[in-house]
């Protein structure tokens, strides 16, 4: 770490402080009780294993043996986030008083930022255009700030953007200064009817308008034309795209400086933060084309230029909502007692336009919330890949050791020569050489140095393997969020970046980091178990999956297979399904939710692993057999008036026809039928007192599955379930009914 870093005042004010929750003692009593309960449950499965008389009932006892034992080891699991609850409070201001003491902006560490984006029809550029903005307004020294935006996509669209960004930046950022501008996202403070306020506000916004037009046209041709060039600059950047055969897949590295502080001042003559546009070597036989070799690629180009000791990684529409969000990170990042151990300051994701009720489920308020709270009481959160201030050090091996480079000046440690421009020829040639697409070839990056490769989800897998070294993670979740970004508005999305999730998680779980033996030797029992939860979500299928079909199918036919309403038994599955719900629902609600929200989340939890769950077992187990089934999949953030429209009301937009809407589909035809079936004998007198518990949990299936019906028979709009997917749906349903009919009345 740099000299910047160590130059804390020995008696600073207080910067932030740590509070554990009271209701700690209270989850670890329950925790015992419920885990008693489990043993107990488990205990009559293996007793009606054991006494089985048919095949089909040991079938079926086994086949609930199983599903409870994965549930029990999910929920194990997940109390490991619940131990250790802490709360933690900054003080920036004490902070920011401490360094004026010294009466120089060196005092703030130099702080690189890399933004990330892939494709401009996904990702709308104005997005990345907003984000880039919000962060250079920072209430930091502009001369200490440098953006990297890494275009993945290699898009001149994107470049464009960029080029069009700076230059509106020179009126931004002393409009933001002068006024005390608090959403420093152009987008969003132009959003909230601030244009009314004056003359110069809205000479401000007509000039955001006309880059916005600008920009926008350039996106709807795909290209930038002549007209859109002013400077031979912009016009020798653009021939890269005409002199080299450039296409996304195939293409030589970019690096095009379009801002530097040392040179470039805004309107009132103040000097301007560093803006490089970065787009790594492409080649079809390169690998890591995945977002972690992106960042590595960003990591040691910023080195051959910055080499910030603190790096700030965002999604491209990830805006920064809070201007003094940097002072928060450095509250930890300079603590003295900190600073040696920490690698990353992690914020949680929060997500802007998302709709009343959360439809999706969205907000994920267990990953992004609850369980960094846990975390934080242990060795600190895991890295989300977004909203994240990291410690460069902890790129480059453990506390106290530095992985050996093949180039010295990539180090953490390596001092940059300021007198030296960042455009001069010497630096911009080891920048193009470090990003090509065959640097990392015989090194150590990706494996021992930088953001890690092994996984889809290479933020889950980097901040493992960095606790894994020996760092720790703080956990910073202030009142105003710190960062805003775009969530999915239709299910086919929602689901499709679950399932990539899902991969990444079998990833990290069977590779040789494994959590569960590796992350617990390290880590210690709970962190290791608190990762194994994440990397073992998707196999919540096999128990979501023979809950939703075996019970019903078993109603169909009259066949009992949970506990009378008068078996003692009966109250055991009472207590454990109130006190596992009951027990989500509380820490929901603590966390700001509602519980209309509650009840969309944990819908959505039964339509994940009826669908996203399932699909990324069989794909992952797929690409183990050497059949490759996906890549890298972004979520679009494109949104089209009508379907926005629909996600305002609430409505669930399926609209694509997709195989991974099938297993939903049937199970729900499957309830409804058996509800329905148990409904009729119940108004014909029978006694159901064996089959209260399906008829009750087929009940609680068809309520969740209420717009599955609706969109299946009663819309007419794009976003009603193709007919297609309801036929094979139906069949399938028809077929697991005739498939299992034969065994259930022989046991009956």
């Amino acid at each position: 770490m740099d000299q910047s870093l160590n130059s804390f005042p020995s008696r600073a004010p207080l910067l932030h402080r740590l509070r554990p929750a009271r209701r700690t003692a209270f989850n670890r009593m329950f925790a015992a009780v419920y885990f008693c309960a489990i043993l107990v449950l488990l205990y009559l499965h293996a007793l009606k294993l054991i006494h089985s008389t048919t095949f089909t009932s040991f079938i079926i006892s086994l086949s609930f043996l199983v599903s409870d034992t994965f549930l029990a080891f999910l929920w194990i699991t997940r109390q490991c986030f619940l131990m250790t609850i802490v709360y933690r409070d900054e003080y920036p201001e004490n902070l920011h008083e401490a360094l004026l003491l010294k009466k120089s902006s060196s005092d703030f560490p130099a702080l690189d930022v890399f933004v990330c984006t892939a494709d401009p029809y996904k990702e709308p550029p104005m997005r990345l255009v907003s984000t880039v903005l919000s962060i250079m307004a920072y209430d930091y020294p502009t001369e200490n700030i440098s953006i990297y935006v890494s275009d993945d996509g290699g898009s001149q669209v994107t470049l464009f953007a960029c080029m069009e960004a700076a230059k509106f930046a020179c009126y931004w950022l002393p409009f933001c200064r002068k006024n005390n501008i608090i959403k420093r996202s152009p987008e969003a403070y132009f959003a909230t009817n601030y244009s009314s306020c004056s003359s110069h506000t809205k000479e401000i916004q007509k000039i955001y308008e006309s880059m916005e037009e600008r920009i926008e046209n350039v996106l709807e041709t795909g290209k930038v034309g002549g007209e859109n060039i002013t400077e031979e600059l912009e016009r020798r950047a653009f021939s890269n795209w005409t002199d080299h055969g450039f296409i996304r897949q195939h293409h030589p590295t970019v690096i095009q400086v379009l801002l530097e502080s040392g040179k470039n001042k805004d309107v009132t003559n103040h000097l301007m933060p560093n803006l490089i546009y970065v787009s790594r070597e492409k080649s079809r036989t390169s690998t890591h084309n995945f977002k972690a070799g992106a960042l590595n690629v960003l990591l040691r180009v910023s080195a051959t230029m910055t080499n910030a000791p603190i790096i700030l990684n965002l999604d491209c529409d990830m805006y920064s909502n809070d201007p003094r969000t940097p002072l928060r990170a450095l509250c930890y990042l300079l603590d003295p007692k900190l600073m040696s151990q920490l690698a990353y300051v992690q914020f949680p994701q929060i997500f802007h336009g998302i709709n009343k009720n959360d439809t999706y489920g969205c907000e994920y308020k267990r990953v992004f919330f609850s369980n960094p709270l846990g975390l934080d009481g242990m060795l600190g959160p895991n890295y989300v890949g977004t909203g994240c201030f990291f410690n460069r050090r902890a790129f480059f091996g453990g506390p106290s050791t530095i992985v050996p480079l093949e180039i010295p000046e990539l180090g953490p440690d390596s001092v940059v020569d300021k007198s030296m421009q960042i455009q001069s020829q010497s630096v911009l040639e080891l920048a193009h050489k470090v990003a090509g697409c065959n640097y990392e070839y015989k090194t150590k990056w990706g494996y021992e140095v930088g953001f890690r490769y092994g996984s889809l989800i290479e933020d889950f897998f980097t901040g493992f393997r960095l606790q894994c070294e020996g760092w720790r993670s703080v956990f910073c979740n202030p009142k105003r969020p710190a960062f805003l970004g775009d969530a999915p508005i239709n299910l086919i999305d929602a689901l499709n970046q679950v399932q990539r999730w899902n991969i990444g998680a079998l990833q990290a779980y069977f590779s040789s980091f494994s959590p569960l033996t590796f992350g617990t030797r390290s880590l210690g029992p709970f962190m290791g178990l608190a990762y194994t939860h994440y990397c073992l979500w998707p196999t919540w299928f096999i128990p979501l999956t023979l809950y939703a079909f075996l019970p019903q199918l078993s109603l169909l036919h009259g066949v009992s297979v949970f506990p009378k309403l008068s078996e003692p038994s009966f109250i055991l599955y009472v207590f454990l399904v109130l006190g596992a719900y009951g027990q989500d629902l509380i820490e929901f609600l603590i966390e700001e939710g509602t519980i209309q929200k509650w009840w969309n989340d944990q819908r959505m939890w039964m339509i994940r692993g009826l669908s996203a769950f399932g699909y990324g077992c069989l794909v992952f187990f797929l690409k183990c057999l050497g059949i490759s089934t996906y890549g890298f999949g972004l979520t679009s953030k494109v949104i089209d008036d009508e379907q926005s429209k629909r996600y305002g009301q609430g409505m669930f937009e399926f609209g694509a026809s997709s195989n991974i809407f099938v297993p939903l589909i049937t199970a729900a035809i499957i309830n409804l039928v058996s509800f329905l079936m148990g409904l009729v004998q119940v108004l014909r007198g029978r006694k159901m007192e064996g089959l209260f518990l399906q008829m009750f949990l087929a009940g609680f299936v068809v309520l969740n599955a209420l717009p599955i019906y609706e969109a299946m028979v009663l819309r007419n709009d794009k976003g009603r379930i193709p007919f297609k997917t309801t036929a094979t749906s139906t069949c399938l349903a028809l077929a697991l009914y005739g498939l299992v009919s034969l065994p259930l009345r022989n046991r009956n």
